[in-house]
């Protein structure tokens, strides 16, 4: 089997609340979604119907967002699409590479006390959804300056056998100085130590990011959609 044959990699939304973050989920027939505190993404079944859509709605509750991620189901006519933006799924392709030997502050592993710290980085990093109990899905470490916190990065999405790798973000008075391929070189290393493999998701636009990615060691398994839609 290929990367491009991993059924839980086309769903990992679904297969990370119906596996190993089963305790953070909320359902309503088969229609599920992360709790709100803790991740805004929902999930479907891979056809749909009538039913499964007035289900999830239920579930969100009228004007909220149904965050699809990239699940590729359309909703009916009356949810109205909020963001669509071009994306790609990447995987860990070969073995975890040394880290970085660069001079610096050290790679902490940060907890509940932290989390202020954390939502005002990503507040001025914007590296995507992250939430006051987002940090409940996985490990995420950091690195500090001067005792403020400047980089981290951690894991989300677990689907079996895989880990993502997300809230990659560095702040912009610490950038170039390598913080970011530590931090994923450091996530990698603890997901297959545990016998997974990391895989993370990058917008189209972010060629930057894409670009240290691939550096890493990322190959793109397939180009994706995310989207979200406005429960009516």
């Amino acid at each position: 089997m290929t990367d491009r044959d991993v059924p839980a990699l086309d769903d990992p939304v679904g297969g990370s609340l119906g596996g190993r973050h089963a305790h953070l989920a909320r359902r309503l027939g088969r229609a599920v979604s992360f709790q709100p505190e803790v991740a805004s993404f929902s999930a479907v079944s891979s056809d749909p119907d009538a039913a499964e859509w007035n289900d999830l709605a239920k579930l969100l509750g009228p004007g909220e967002l149904a965050d699809l991620f990239s699940a590729p189901a359309t909703p009916p006519r009356d949810w109205e699409l909020v963001f669509g933006m071009a994306g790609r799924q990447l995987v860990w392709s070969g073995a975890v590479p040394a880290e970085p030997e660069e001079a610096g502050p050290a790679v902490v592993e940060l907890g509940p006390h932290d989390v202020p710290e954390m939502l005002d980085l990503v507040a001025r990093t914007q590296p995507g959804p992250f939430r006051q109990r987002t940090r409940e899905l996985g490990t995420y470490l950091g690195i500090r300056e001067h005792g403020e916190l400047v980089a981290m990065a951690g894991e989300r999405l677990r689907p079996p056998g895989w880990t993502e790798i997300s809230a990659v973000c560095t702040a912009p008075e610490a950038r170039g100085r390598g913080y970011a391929a530590r931090l994923i070189t450091a996530v990698a290393a603890r997901i297959t130590a545990r016998g997974e493999r990391p895989f993370l998701h990058v917008a189209e636009a972010n060629t930057g990011a894409l670009a240290l990615y691939e550096r890493l060691g990322f190959t793109t398994r397939k180009r994706v959609t995310f989207r979200g839609f406005r429960v009516p």
